[in-house]
């Protein structure tokens, strides 16, 4: 069995390796466009901002390497350029000679992976204007930051590629301006969530133009313009692309190969193509969402890989079958974490889905414990049925162990109110004897049982001011003073059975707090009394963070200087 891999990197390299695990005798050839055949792509803004400093670690292995260990046939700078599923031949050409032929296979795997949104702008061919995506793009990248010593960067796009980046050449002393379409970072993120994220890379000097899309660049006076709809240009002295990527699949579409959602090439559970012998995986492939069931494309390095072994088996005559896609994150924001798994709530609620969530404030270690941190951790479920739908978490110490353990259990199924139930490793210096995933858990099974009733953040500007409810704050008096939501008048939950006689009976009390621990004990005191509570979902500390936060969005950056739309 001869067996022909189109790219290399995450999907074709792991593929190329299980074959050759099942099969000593197969012939396996592997034509990779680039000079490098598997590489760390995920570390790139890394070696961008000197965090990663030997080349040679970006490169996992070497044509002579691979060959050298599994005896495939690396072939770097040789692009595919057209595949005949009739006569079961690909054309090839060798980049640094120029030479065409064909080469037979009697099985074929495209992995060819997704390339840089690179819009139609004015401008865009610009010497100062790169994208991220390959080896030779950092090296670009960073020979131009070299020779060039540029102090300032826009980041035209907010994803994961797009805050690694800014963090790293801010790290490099660069000033940088992240400008984003959508009024936020992380699309994983619901807009409260990333909220938290947003005053992160604000606080380490990152500059934050969301709301805004690129129009163009223009080269002048040693530096380059970014040009902004209705909004006065950005300068800068280079620009990065990281505005999302696209199936590169060109190849597939002119052999005839049927295309799903965005143009990605269709693929069924053992990663075959709609043409038999030619197998697809990676960011070019269309996937099922696992928690949705929706047809959509998921670029990320761990369902590649895991892609890559299951068209492997299926290549060596096994049944393997991918059972969909995620969406498992991770990213750190400077000396932060921010973590997503399943469908955040907008996604829910756009899906047709009835859902709900709980926002918590844990701290990521035992409390008593010294150098604890608070996280904020959102866990988004369905009503009724109280099927777990995803989770986000924003924090310090703790924030990838906590979104894999829910990550695990959405796959395995579990209920929301089944957190409650893991039995997760505790001591002081890791966790707290009530996990934070434990207390999602308890909450939602309060909620399950009419024991806790909510009102959230989109629920503001609903809320009753005309004195037909009673909106409480259940603070201490200091912390009323410092800050507190319009309309909210405080009674400490400590003098809450004291001074009942202050509440109007028949109306619904609203209530708030810091963390949303002491409004829930508040609510239960109210709620024995005859009254009818809400408790906020996320505390007055998360409700701070994202009114903030939605009031410096409206603000446009010009030069580094503040100022109302209105004035742009």
């Amino acid at each position: 069995m001869k067996v022909v891999i189109v790219g290399g990197v995450a999907g074709g390299a792991t593929a190329a390796a299980r074959i050759r695990r099942l099969d000593e005798q197969a012939e396996i050839v592997v034509f990779e466009r680039s000079g490098y055949i598997s590489y760390a792509n995920c570390g790139l803004p890394y070696y961008i901002g000197d965090v990663i400093t030997d080349p040679e670690a970006l490169t996992l292995q070497t044509p002579e390497s691979f060959f050298s260990r599994f005896r495939v046939r690396m072939k770097v700078r040789h692009e595919v350029t057209a595949v005949h599923p009739e006569r079961k031949t690909v054309t090839v050409k060798e980049l640094e000679t120029g030479r065409v032929f064909e080469e037979e296979y009697d099985k074929l795997l495209l992995s060819p992976g997704a390339k840089p949104v690179r819009p139609d702008l004015p401008g865009i061919e610009s010497g100062r204007v790169f994208t991220l995506r390959t080896v030779e793009d950092t090296f670009r990248i960073r020979e131009f930051i070299r020779e060039n010593k540029p102090r300032s960067a826009v980041m035209a796009g907010g994803g994961f590629i797009g805050l690694e980046t800014a963090e790293n050449l801010r790290e490099l002393g660069l000033d940088v301006t992240i400008v984003q379409r959508p009024k936020q970072l992380m699309n994983p993120f619901d807009r409260d969530m990333a909220s938290l994220i947003h005053a992160q890379m604000r606080n380490h000097g990152v500059r934050l133009a969301l709301g805004y899309g690129v129009e163009g660049f223009e080269e002048k006076d040693g530096g380059i313009d970014v040009l902004l709809g209705g909004h006065a240009p950005i300068r800068a002295d280079m620009v990065i692309l990281a505005i999302g990527v696209r199936p590169e699949s060109a190849l597939a579409e002119k052999a005839g190969l049927k295309l799903g959602v965005k143009g990605s090439i269709l693929v069924n559970d053992r990663m075959e193509t709609s043409v038999p012998d030619i197998y697809a995986v990676g960011d070019a492939v269309q996937v099922i969402h696992s928690v949705t069931g929706e047809e959509t494309v998921i670029p990320l390095a761990g369902p590649a890989n895991k892609q890559g072994r299951i068209a492997a088996d299926n290549i060596c005559g096994r049944d393997s079958r991918y059972p969909g896609s995620q969406g498992s994150s991770v990213i750190k924001v400077f000396d932060m974490t921010a973590a997503a798994t399943g469908i955040n709530e907008t996604h829910a609620r756009r899906a047709g889905l009835d859902a709900d969530s709980v926002v918590l404030s844990p701290m990521d270690h035992a409390g008593y414990y010294p150098g604890g941190k608070l996280m904020t951790v959102k866990v988004v479920f369905e009503k009724g049925s109280y099927r777990l739908l995803g989770a986000q978490i924003v924090g310090y110490g703790g924030v990838d162990k906590r979104i894999d353990v829910l990550s695990a259990a959405i796959y395995g199924g579990l209920k929301a109110t089944q957190l409650k139930e893991l039995d997760l490793a505790y001591a002081p210096p890791y966790s707290s004897a009530k996990d934070p995933v434990n207390m999602a858990g308890f909450m939602i099974e309060n909620i399950a049982e009419g024991l806790l009733k909510q009102w959230h953040l989109r629920d503001l500007e609903k809320l009753p001011m005309d004195g037909s409810a009673t909106l409480l704050d259940v603070r201490t008096a200091g912390e009323y003073r410092r800050g507190h939501a319009a309309g909210f008048v405080n009674i400490p939950v400590d003098e809450l059975r004291e001074r009942l006689d202050e509440i109007p009976e028949g109306r619904p009390v609203y209530v708030i707090c810091q963390s949303g621990l002491r409004s829930y004990i508040a609510c239960r005191i109210l709620e024995g009394n005859g009254f009818e509570a809400y408790n906020f979902s996320g505390g007055f500390r998360f409700y701070d963070a994202v009114l903030h936060d939605r009031a410096l969005t409206e603000a446009a950056y010009d030069c580094g200087m503040d100022r109302p739309r209105d004035e742009a």
